[in-house]
């Protein structure tokens, strides 16, 4: 009966092909339908095909659209028409390999420097707007219609169609020079001159209407990504239980978040302790000159965070976190409350990596894990701890007093305008002893001031740079008693942080250490004590009188104090890791 049956399939499979064959040859002739049943018939295995490459349900569907593309204009090339479904897996896979190096974060092209470009090298990159355009504006015409490949020119046609509907968010006189440009072929001195305009307003006009298509292209793909969920018959709520982290006594509210995070795993740390291992006990980054409120968030989410996660042995993923400027954020005590709400976010830009932040933070509430995320109601970290797919709404919060809904739209549309997201992704087996020792490198690397530049000073530098804000007298009042209060705790939690270890770390490897360990805790309550002290003078959120005579001579002389300090604070670091290494 077994060989019966395998007779039986391998009938089905020849039966298969040749049908195939018979729709392969149809689709190089022109029958788009033939190509289109193609598609019906396999693309739940192309699918499968993309899945097994990448776990992300949008990046897949991307790569099987970008494959199904490329299966239609090369059609042509494929010999033997009976393998049509290993030459589309073939696709997909070169496909996803392509994607999977090239990363998620791709720079697109500017319209001006596709005016520059070989018409007949420039390839198409079917991710990227302005390469489509390109190619649409270089190869179609109606005379098309009735010559060359017949499945280009249907390809073309269905592109164009896409596109076209995506013109309907530019205003009338935009769309009329975008479709010049690109369709009609005119240049921009041409269309200067069609529209009594200067070639520089012909460009300005361009670049505008590129980041409008932008925006539109970003909020089909989201549509695309929500209607994938509903077809496949996952939409839902999904709300975890509320993160103690939300109630957690910190100013530092990334180690709240972090400490968010781990509360949902089979591991179990204190705050003391995720600030210490994470490193952000021992940061202190400032601005130089006025010392602005966004000093203690100036650094790269990605990098930091995520290294503070391995060393408490946790693997994550990010998406976004990567923008250009560096100049401090705007201050959120200082602005309009109105800028803060949901029609400030309405009004600015959709962030072009929304789709696989969404995807992430769907997959991973649905493992039982919440996401880290920036900027949700004010520029500081909070968590995503529950989804609703129906009403699009996120639920979120922190330990700065907000818990409500968010919607997914406004994810990345704060007062920032930055899109930062983070989710576990696994636990990883590491020792104590490699935990510490990671930690304190890193609180190395930045007391000696790794990742400083023109916009932000770290570690030991920093109090050179705060104490010639003092003498100058152009310190921001409310950011400086931020900074201040965030190093009083950052400081306050490191002793805590040494304090645990050397009463609860009972490993004979720390023995050698132990004594050191108790010296720093003491140490680093005392370099608190300093800081409350500079406190009291400049309290949160009034700020005081930094830039007054007698109080900024005070400052400055309890900053020299703690900056002697800190040096021992790290020769102790220094002691310990060498024995450790030892």
């Amino acid at each position: 009966m077994e060989h019966v049956g395998y007779q039986a399939e391998l009938l089905q499979q020849e039966e298969t092909y040749e049908e195939d064959e018979t729709l392969v040859e149809r689709a190089k002739s022109g029958d788009q339908e033939a190509f289109g049943e193609l598609v019906r018939r396999h693309r739940s295995k192309v699918y499968g095909y993309a899945r097994s490459y990448t776990r992300e349900a949008f990046l897949a569907e991307d790569i099987v659209q970008d494959a199904l593309i490329r299966a239609f204009l090369h059609l042509g090339t494929l010999v033997d028409s009976r393998r049509f479904l290993p030459w589309l897996h073939r696709i997909v896979r070169n496909q996803a390999y392509t994607r999977l190096q090239k990363g998620p974060h791709k720079r697109e092209q500017l319209f001006t420097g596709l005016i520059n470009l070989s018409h007949e090298m420039e390839p198409t990159d079917w991710e990227d707007l302005d390469s489509i355009l390109h190619r649409l504006g270089r190869t179609w015409s109606p005379a098309m219609e009735h010559s060359g490949d017949p499945s280009e020119i249907v390809m073309r046609r269905e592109l164009l169609q896409t596109i076209t509907g995506m013109l309907h968010c530019l205003n009338p006189r935009e769309r009329r020079i975008v479709e010049s440009h690109f369709f009609d072929h005119l240049s921009p001195l041409e269309i200067g001159r069609l529209f009594e305009m200067s070639q520089a307003n012909v460009y300005q006009v361009l670049s505008r209407s590129r980041k409008k298509l932008i925006q539109e292209k970003t909020r089909v793909v989201v549509d695309q990504y929500m209607k994938t969920r509903k077809d496949a018959g996952i939409m839902k709520q999904a709300v975890l239980r509320k993160p103690e982290a939300f109630t957690l006594p910190t100013w530092i509210t990334c180690a709240a978040a972090l400490h968010g995070l781990i509360e949902y795993t089979d591991r179990k740390m204190s705050l003391p302790m995720v600030l210490g291992l994470s490193g952000h006990a021992f940061r202190l980054t400032v601005v130089p000159k006025e010392i602005h409120i966004a000093g203690p968030t100036m650094f790269p989410f990605a990098d930091v965070l995520q290294e503070g996660l391995r060393n408490m042995g946790f693997e994550s993923r990010v998406v976004g976190g990567e923008a250009a400027d560096c100049a401090p954020a705007p201050n959120a005590n200082h602005v309009s409350p109105t800028l803060l709400g949901a029609d400030a976010r309405e009004k600015r830009p959709l962030p072009t990596l929304l789709p696989q932040a969404l995807e992430l933070v769907h997959r991973s509430i649905d493992r039982g894990y919440p996401v880290l995320a920036w900027d949700l109601f004010i520029p500081e970290f909070g968590l995503i701890y529950g989804y609703d797919d129906e009403s699009k709404q996120l639920y979120a919060g922190d330990n700065c007093g907000h818990d409500k809904t968010i919607a997914f739209e406004h994810l990345g549309r704060g007062l920032v305008e930055e899109l930062f997201v983070l989710a576990i992704e696994k636990t990883v087996e590491i020792d104590q002893k490699t935990m510490l020792t990671k930690a304190i490198g890193a609180a190395l690397r930045h007391y000696a001031g790794a990742g400083s530049d023109k916009a932000c000073t770290n570690g030991l530098m920093a109090y050179t740079a705060w104490l010639e804000a003092f003498q100058q007298g152009g310190i921001e009042p409310n950011g400086n008693a931020y900074t201040i209060a965030v190093a009083e705790n950052a400081r306050r939690n490191a002793s805590l942080f040494w304090s645990e270890i050397a009463a609860t770390w009972n490993d004979p490897a720390f023995d050698e250490i132990r004594p050191t360990v108790v010296e720093a805790s003491a140490l680093y309550g005392q370099i608190a004590e300093e800081f409350a002290k500079l406190l009291r003078l400049f309290p949160f959120p009034a700020g005081g009188e930094p830039n007054a005579s007698e109080p900024s001579k005070q400052a400055g002389a309890i900053l020299q104090g703690i900056e002697s300090l800190e040096r021992k604070a790290v020769a102790l670091l220094e002691l310990m890791q060498e024995k450790l290494f030892a």
